[in-house]
């Protein structure tokens, strides 16, 4: 197992992927799937610790092209023009272990439609008629053995919504291991949720108020039972991608921290940008910068712990398009 680091001086977050997707010629035709956003843009932050599950139970490269079979939700993997080319077991058991062994990772980028890897909706061929709708069994597996891990898949990054919400999701996971590896009490738990309670809300402030009612119970109920419980329903809040909707609420949210401080004029401007967010006219990233402008002149301490101000690195620049 190879982890590819921008500098050992300078590690960065952790994300596991399919190894054709960094350029390692790994494809049945020894050929590779290099995706250059994730390369270039994203290699900036993450480190990447790349796999090829075909590769790595045996299959060689050049090798036979597989594919799913059967039952979707148990899907046999076999060889296209020998199917008694079977590699069911050794690729679940590939999955399971790769879900127990592999570091710490804030996240994982699958490639696509691939009978191991693919996320969703790879062809289930059936003995008559259309193919149905599966699941990589390596994927199956993996994501199975770390239901919090956020995995997306790399045509989807295209999608500048999901894009957002894969990568949001991987900073907030990658800020919870760190609030674990400093050890959990019940005051970092406390800070963790006030932290990110913009964030939550822009994802649906019922999810706020029901991780606020586990985390109530932080200094009387278990410490590591509550902490399960909140971190499980707080990766599942931020599963459902946040809404324009949603997001205008938050700037409306934040804009009544300001109301003592701005004149009219300011408040004026602050609401024609937030409106025009709304109605789809500028991306995110316009009002929150203007936001970010007013708080830099007119401080405010709940403003500077909110997480949604400053979500990840801005040179990512996720928040230009939605």
């Amino acid at each position: 197992m190879t982890i590819i680091k921008k500098s050992p001086d300078n590690p960065v977050i952790r994300l596991g992927i399919s190894a054709c997707l960094l350029g390692e010629k790994v494809r049945f035709d020894a050929n590779h799937k290099l995706d250059t956003y994730i390369r270039d843009t994203l290699g900036q932050y993450f480190d990447f610790v790349p796999i090829c599950p075909e590769v790595a139970i045996g299959l060689g490269v050049p090798r036979p092209t597989i594919r799913l079979v059967g039952d979707p939700a148990q899907p046999r993997v076999v060889g296209v023009l020998d199917p008694s080319l079977d590699v069911t077991a050794p690729m679940e058991q590939y999955g399971r272990r790769m879900a127990r062994e592999l570091p710490p990772l804030a996240g994982y980028l699958l490639k696509s439609k691939s009978p191991s890897c693919g996320m969703e909706r790879v062809k289930v061929y059936q003995d008559k008629g259309v193919p149905k709708m599966g699941r990589g069994l390596y994927a199956r597996e993996l994501m199975a053995g770390r239901p919090l891990l956020p995995v997306e898949e790399e045509g989807r990054l295209g999608d500048p919504v999901l894009r957002e919400n894969f990568i949001e999701r991987v900073f907030c996971y990658h800020r919870w291991q760190q609030l674990e590896a400093q050890g959990l009490t019940p005051a970092r738990l406390v800070d963790f949720h006030a932290r990110h309670k913009l964030v939550l809300m822009s994802h649906g402030a019922e999810y706020y108020r029901a991780l606020g009612r586990l985390v109530a119970n932080a200094g009387s109920a278990d410490i590591k039972t509550l902490a399960q419980d909140y971190i499980h329903g707080f990766m599942a809040a931020l599963a459902h991608p946040a809404t324009r909707k949603r997001h205008t609420n938050v700037l409306q949210h934040l804009m009544g921290y300001l109301k003592k401080q701005l004149d009219s004029a300011d408040k004026v401007e602050l609401l024609e940008i937030i409106e025009a967010y709304r109605l789809g006219e500028v991306p995110l990233i316009v009002p929150i910068t203007l936001l970010n402008h007013h708080f830099r002149r007119h401080p405010n301490e709940y403003a500077a712990q909110q997480i949604y101000l400053a979500p990840h690195p801005r040179e990512l620049m996720l928040r230009n398009h939605i």
